[in-house]
């Protein structure tokens, strides 16, 4: 049956942020302009993602290792992630259902239940980075032990619970604020670093054919796509698209989907210009200087004010680390809630669900920085942003097996060619981390 049969209806579905579902009205009449501003914000939540402190660690990696030799995977990853989000939004708006209740559907308890764990440790990974790089931040602007500032971070729980309750325009406001900090801290670096735009913007569109031959490399570019396609956005992405009170007609949809479309492709293209930032920052300032083994935070920080004769150049860098760092992790949360509700039905009052899907991510990052310690916090970084690519093909798989299922997706199924690209791109990803794993072994 399609979006309006009985198997399918979306009305028998129990909402996943049920206190915020459906809350944000839309202008009845207006421009387009208008109808933008209204659905805009969800793109931004999910474009946090792309520029977290995952990225951070695998964009100096790649800068100070090889230049600017990796802008064109920087490129090709963001054109993935707009794909990709397309098609979470999609599935989001036309069915009411986000990816984990659909999986749950359509897969039954047990495999809903793997898929649970699965997507639980991509988001432990994912915020093993972002915690990591806000304790980072921390230490380097306030001298705060690493350890008690990645416990400082867990608190943002808080702030998350106090912007919800007065509603969810709030938290995509303080999530457009973090944004625009971050782009403008890395747009003062760019003027610092002076880098040789011509190379850089020539990097972004021809491949490097040294990548199938150097493991390190690879690597590096594997990590730079878990950097960038997260699967838990693939899930929070499918769920967030459902606080507009957009029609639940055909018209209706449609509208929501042209202007959600919108909203994700401005934003992820931000997150793109941030993540190439990054990349060209430290192929300017640590490749330029002869650093070439650059990928601790530490380090970039110590070395940027030197290396550009900038003086502020390193607390900017650090600034923008915090930002990034405390950005992710609102919508990490959030992520984790939506991934633990519509997967085992775990029903609670705000404040708990909000408890308990930040300690799922807190307590392995406490784990491992007390272990690891200060040393080796580059490595830790760039290994969970493998790990996150390694996740994704259980996110995307599905993801467009649902998009393109007429039974469930009525007149708004994937036409052929959009499913041929979709499926090209889950067997890119998929391929990508089986040649990864042959390097390594």
């Amino acid at each position: 049956m399609g979006i309006e049969g009985q198997e399918w209806r979306a009305d028998v579905v129990a909402p996943v942020l049920p206190e915020v579902r459906s809350r944000i009205p839309l202008p009845v009449h207006g421009g387009v302009l208008r109808k933008l501003l209204a659905f805009a914000g969800p793109g931004f939540l999910i474009a946090v993602g792309y520029m977290d402190p995952g990225n951070w660690a695998t964009d100096l990696a790649a800068g100070s290792r090889y230049n600017y030799s990796l802008l064109y995977v920087i490129v090709l990853s963001n054109l993935m992630a707009i794909l990709l989000q397309s098609l979470s939004i999609k599935l989001g708006v036309v069915t009411g259902r986000d990816l984990a209740q659909a999986c749950r559907e359509r897969f039954g308890p047990r495999t809903a239940f793997v898929l649970w764990l699965l997507a639980e440790v991509a988001i432990a990974a994912c915020d093993l980075a972002e915690v990591i790089g806000s304790a980072i931040a921390l230490q380097l602007l306030f001298h705060i032990p690493l350890l008690i500032g990645v416990v400082i971070t867990g608190f943002d729980v808080l702030l998350l619970l106090l912007l919800e309750n007065k509603g969810f325009r709030y938290i995509e406001a303080i999530v457009v604020t973090l944004t625009a900090t971050i782009g403008v801290c890395f747009g003062l670096e760019i003027l610092f670093s002076k880098p040789e735009f011509g190379l850089a913007l020539r990097s972004m569109f021809v491949p490097d054919a040294v990548i199938l031959h150097d493991p390190m490399m690879l690597y590096i570019a594997i990590g730079i796509l878990g950097a960038t396609v997260m699967p838990h956005n693939l899930y929070l992405h499918s769920a967030i698209v459902q606080t507009r009170d957009y029609a639940r007609t055909p018209e209706g949809r449609r509208e929501a989907l042209r202007y959600c479309n919108i909203d994700s492709a401005v934003a992820l293209t931000i997150a793109l210009l941030v993540n190439a930032a990054i990349l060209v920052v430290a192929a300017a300032t640590f490749y330029r200087a002869g650093k070439h083994e650059v990928a601790e935070i530490q380090d970039a920080y110590k070395l940027m004010s030197g290396l550009l004769g900038v003086t502020g150049a390193s607390g900017i860098f650090a600034l923008a680390l915090l930002a990034s760092g405390q950005n992710s992790t609102l919508t990490g949360t959030l992520a984790g809630q939506i991934v633990m509700e519509g997967f085992i039905h775990l029903r609670a009052k705000p404040w708990i669900r909000r408890l308990i899907t930040r300690l799922v991510a807190i307590v392995p990052a406490v784990a491992v920085t007390a272990v690891a310690g200060e040393s080796g916090t580059a490595r830790l970084l760039i290994l969970s942003q493998v790990v996150l690519s390694m996740q994704l093909s259980f996110a995307v798989v599905p993801l467009v097996m649902f998009t393109s299922d007429r039974k469930l997706m009525g007149e708004f199924v994937n036409p052929a060619w959009l499913k041929g690209l979709s499926w090209g791109t889950a067997a890119l990803i998929a391929v990508l981390n089986l040649w990864l794993l042959v390097q390594i072994l």
